[in-house]
């Protein structure tokens, strides 16, 4: 260790390492003197790889307000990372250091989770043991995590259920609430590099943990610095359980009733499908639904094996257009009129359609939503489960970054919009605050309501929650479980298909249908990443410069309004006080507008570009070139914020 001192003393004064990455690897090593640990940290120093040390130890990895995420598997991997090797050339043990997602940080994260439950059941006057059930996706070290926070848990005496292979995120939520659990663990990083992984955390709602909680969560675990503690013994200890197989079958049964149409689906069962899991979770139960449902469903071979390398795409991520190549290829071999694909925790669905050309296109998350909502606001008004008596409890949520086509969609059938902040927790926040609403008496058995008797008591006594969704490929139609759903948004856009194919109309025409009633939007997502140490550096600053510096003229646009959610209080259209973000919304006298957020799961600073075309402007004979000249001025925009980010940080 003295020599390892000095190497490290050396390398700060030299400039090559930074101050908080030597006193974290010396605090770490002191409190945690695991071979495989200082092996790797003398690996790296005695190589000079500062910058890998720096990355690794630069911070700790905080338990945000959802969990963790972080590399798995560092930029260098060291002999004693690798040893053997394992499954899918995968090293044998997880990265070393603080900023890692690795068996001391997930250990951590359990023992502080388990430690706030306790005590919160203990204020509760609750004599319960804790009660926790752990998933996992199909990632490196996924099912490791999950076994290994299992047993941690049991032997803090919780009564610990974990599932048998892989699920979707979904799945988890939907066996917190069903088994009466008081919170769940989701082992995924969602669609990250496959580096990556994460520890999620959703409450006994069902929904992604939320103040008071996250910070009671947060302070336990952020306080515990060595990976070992005292199990107990003897009756004292909790178990470890597997989930019943019965939770995929009533899952199942209530995504098959988010139908509204069965008579449409099976009406119009030649629709092909192709469907990939892109090596995920998305396999388990996706083609089983389609398939039950009715419809033809091809799946890609290739991609059906759960593979934590996701060895056939560039990134495991249906938001980009490569993800879908092989589908899109098996599709013109087979003549499918759609593709759809999953992220790797299936709670996120990207679509490839045939437009009236023959070609295949790819949608947006918005234009997916949009779809989505359209569909189910129109069929539950013209089935009369909408109608003027009720309509008042109705409500679709989105993020403020999600397209206002769907905002000019619901106010079109009477339907109140509510904006969140990016994250689908605070659409799960919601949906709990609706279900505390409910009379004692439906509250009794709400959990084990059927859609349709669930949807009536919503209408008859609180807040019938119609869609809700995000453009980052997340949606959600129903509240038996609080995530956003793959699975359901497989069903759901199946059944839109359907009803497209009833009309004798591909999905790009039912689109610019509701392009030509409600008017042209279009939006373009983009971002700058900045990994490691440095990056976030550059993140931090390049979001403040919004602040300090805000743009007054955009690419030759004056700027109108300028929205600072961080610091400006802001309601949504129920009253409630918007939390604060680092976010910016700045629009543009030109119809233009964008908003700037740094990602809080991933190393990047996001910008989000919004343009539109009023109704009136839009006819069936000009819709084409509206088209071309909205994407133009967005792209135009983008080029310029391209620019301009450059110059704010090289003056800086």
């Amino acid at each position: 260790m003295e020599d390892l001192n000095e190497r490290l003393a050396y390398a700060v004064k030299s400039g090559q390492l930074l101050e908080s990455s030597k006193g974290n690897i010396i605090n770490f090593l002191k409190a945690n003197p695991n071979p495989l640990y200082i092996d790797s940290v003398n690996e790296l120093s005695m190589s000079s790889d500062w910058e890998e040390l720096n990355d690794r130890f630069f911070k700790q990895l905080t338990f945000g307000t959802g969990g963790l995420r972080g590399r798995t598997i560092g930029k260098r991997v060291t002999r004693a990372e690798q040893a053997e090797g394992s499954l899918n050339d995968r090293p044998r043990f997880t990265c070393v250091g603080t900023n890692a997602m690795n068996n001391f940080n997930v250990s951590r994260a359990t023992r502080g989770l388990v430690s706030y439950l306790s005590e919160w059941l203990a204020k509760e006057g609750s004599p319960d043991r804790v009660k926790i059930v752990f998933c996992h996706d199909t990632r490196h070290f996924s099912r490791d995590f999950a076994e290994l926070c299992a047993g941690i848990a049991a032997d803090m005496g919780a009564e610990a259920f974990l599932f048998d292979s892989h699920r979707a995120t979904p799945v988890m939520s939907f066996a917190i609430r069903h088994m009466k659990c008081h919170a769940g663990v989701m082992i995924t990083a969602s669609h990250n590099p496959s580096h990556d992984n994460g520890y999620k955390v959703n409450f006994a709602d069902g929904a992604a943990i939320i103040p008071p909680h996250t910070d009671g969560i947060i302070a336990r675990v952020n306080a515990i610095a060595s990976e070992h503690f005292e199990p107990l013994s003897g009756d004292a200890r909790g178990s470890v359980t597997a989930v019943p197989s019965e939770i995929d079958d009533l899952y199942l049964d209530r995504v098959k009733d988010l139908l509204l149409q069965p008579q449409i689906v099976s009406d119009n069962n030649s629709l092909k499908i192709v469907f990939t899991a892109l090596h995920g979770a998305g396999g388990v139960h996706a083609p089983m639904l389609l398939r039950d449902l009715g419809f033809q469903c091809t799946t890609t071979p290739e991609q059906d094996t759960a593979d934590g390398r996701f060895p056939t795409v560039k990134s495991p991520n249906p938001e980009n257009a490569s993800s879908l190549s092989i589908a899109i290829t098996l599709a013109e071999k087979t003549n499918a009129e759609i593709v759809m694909g999953t992220d790797p925790d299936c709670d996120r669905l990207g679509v490839a359609v045939r437009n009236v050309a023959g070609d295949m296109t790819i949608l947006t998350g918005n234009q997916i939503g949009s779809l989505l909502l359209y569909y189910r606001l129109k069929i539950l008004t013209e089935k009369g489960i909408l109608n003027p008596s009720n309509i008042q409890n109705a409500v679709v949520i989105k993020t403020f970054v999600t397209t206002e086509l769907q905002s000019a969609i619901a106010a079109k059938f009477g339907v109140n919009v509510v904006n969140t902040l990016t994250g689908f927790k605070y659409i799960g926040q919601k949906l709990a605050q609706y279900e505390r609403s409910l009379p004692s008496e439906v509250l009794e058995n709400y959990r084990t309501l059927s859609v349709n008797d669930a949807r009536q008591a919503q209408l008859s006594h609180g807040t019938f929650f119609v869609f809700g969704g995000e453009e980052s490929y997340g949606y959600l139609a129903c509240d038996f479980t609080r995530d956003k759903d793959g699975n359901g948004a497989v069903v759901l856009f199946a059944e839109t298909a359907a009803y497209a194919k009833s009309l004798n109309k591909s999905i790009p025409e039912l689109l610019d249908d509701i392009y030509q009633e409600f008017g042209y939007y279009i939006e373009k997502n983009v971002s700058r990443v900045f990994e490691g140490a440095e990056g976030a550096s550059e993140i931090s600053r390049l979001a403040a410069s919004y602040v300090s510096h805000p743009p007054v003229e955009c690419d030759g646009a004056a700027v109108s309004t300028i929205t600072n959610f961080a610091t400006e209080d802001i309601s949504d259209s129920e009253g409630e006080k918007i939390p604060k973000e680092k976010m910016l919304f700045i629009e543009l006298d030109d119809r233009r507008r964008f908003a700037v957020r740094p990602s809080g799961t991933e190393p990047k600073i996001k910008f989000y570009l919004f343009g539109h075309t009023a109704a009136e402007e839009v006819t069936a004979e000009n819709l084409p070139s509206v088209k071309t000249s909205a994407s133009s001025q967005l792209d135009s925009l983008w080029t310029w914020l391209q620019e301009d980010i450059n110059h704010r940080l090289n003056s800086n």
